[in-house]
């Protein structure tokens, strides 16, 4: 049974991505869209480029202070903000085009932070705050979003039961969504009871550190919609908060989905929700994003991964071979000197 588990969702994944991919294939059936993608990228201004860059270090510095906070929250002080901003982007870099990025960025993290003395049980709730983190933001947001522009969610008319998409039933939702927030803000304030709701179980922080979880999260889920809100023409923008919106639903769907890089629903969810807009437009920006967000930070975490883990390759082989000299193994001492060991007598004190 264990094993059926580990294999279900990599194939959900799959099954996500082909229906996907076949879906969206039917949509643009018969249009030329790779020539109107490539020159829609030419005709971004640099402002256009500069912009959705800015917003992409904004949400991966965002990332990294997930990381920050869960460290604080478990009282660990000693770790640099270079360490931590390094395998926070490594760790995202991963998962996010990887896909079942809590198991993913689980082991990139036991990885670096083992090496700075964290336990297995320090980790894995490191892990755990990361993604309640992240989970905080989309109920903040989202909430913000379907009480302010409740007729947004008929977007998603075609992909939910009509009764959710009412505007009525979107501020619900919505209300329902911040009412989570304010619950978790008020737990921490007054240090309430852990909330356990089936094996889950929530130990409320300090009040600093769930202000804090707020900020992050909603951070880098602002500067993440951010790149795609610049990569659109302004002519064909539905305007910032219902990119938001869209980029919610449609990442965190995605997320769910495990798709690798959320590739083909990511899309799909996109375009359905924004019909108005020419397809190739949204593709654009889409590719944009996928260029800012996963494929240049993926380059460059595996460089940084070839090298963390060739420096420990090379550590545990320094350590074994001191070992073994230390031991007296006669078989290290070819192998860690340049020739035979030689004898010096000095001679008698007069």
């Amino acid at each position: 049974m264990k094993r059926l588990k580990e294999f279900a969702w990599p194939a959900v994944g799959l099954v996500a991505l082909a229906v996907s991919i076949w879906l969206l294939h039917q949509q643009f059936h018969g249009q030329a869209v790779g020539p109107k993608v490539l020159a829609d990228l030419k005709t971004l201004s640099f402002q256009q480029y500069g912009l959705a860059i800015l917003s992409t270090l904004v949400a991966y510095v965002a990332l990294a202070w997930y990381d920050r906070i869960a460290l604080m929250h478990l009282g660990i002080k000693h770790i640099s903000w270079a360490f931590i901003g390094l395998c926070s982007f490594t760790t995202y870099a991963l998962a996010h085009n990887i896909g079942a990025s809590v198991v993913s960025g689980a082991m990139v993290r036991y990885r670096a932070y083992s090496t700075k003395g964290l336990s297995t049980a320090q980790i894995a709730l490191l892990v755990g705050i990361c993604s309640l983190t992240f989970g905080l933001g989309v109920l903040l947001l989202g909430g913000i979003v379907l009480v302010a522009e409740p007729v947004e969610l008929r977007r998603l008319g075609r992909l939910l039961p009509h009764v959710l998409t009412e505007p009525a039933m979107a501020q619900l939702i919505g209300l329902a969504c911040l009412g989570l927030v304010a619950a978790y803000v008020i737990g921490s304030a007054f240090r309430f009871k852990p909330l356990i709701i089936g094996r889950v179980r929530i130990e409320y922080p300090h009040l600093n550190i769930a202000l804090r979880q707020l900020a992050a999260s909603s951070a880098e889920l602002l500067g993440a919609a951010g790149i795609i809100y610049f990569a659109l023409p302004q002519q064909h923008n539905p305007g910032y908060l219902v990119i938001l919106g869209i980029f919610i639903a449609s990442f965190s769907v995605a997320l769910v989905s495990e798709s690798p890089g959320g590739l083909g629903v990511f899309e799909l969810l996109f375009i359905k929700a924004m019909p108005a807009v020419p397809h190739d437009k949204v593709l654009t920006a889409l590719l944009v994003f996928r260029l800012l967000y996963l494929v240049l930070p993926l380059l460059f975490a595996s460089v940084v991964v070839v090298i963390f883990e060739r420096r420990r390759l090379s550590e545990a082989l320094h350590a074994d071979a001191v070992a073994k000299l230390a031991a007296g193994d006669p078989k290290s001492d070819g192998k860690t000197r340049s020739g035979p060991a030689r004898v010096v007598k000095l001679p008698a004190d007069p």
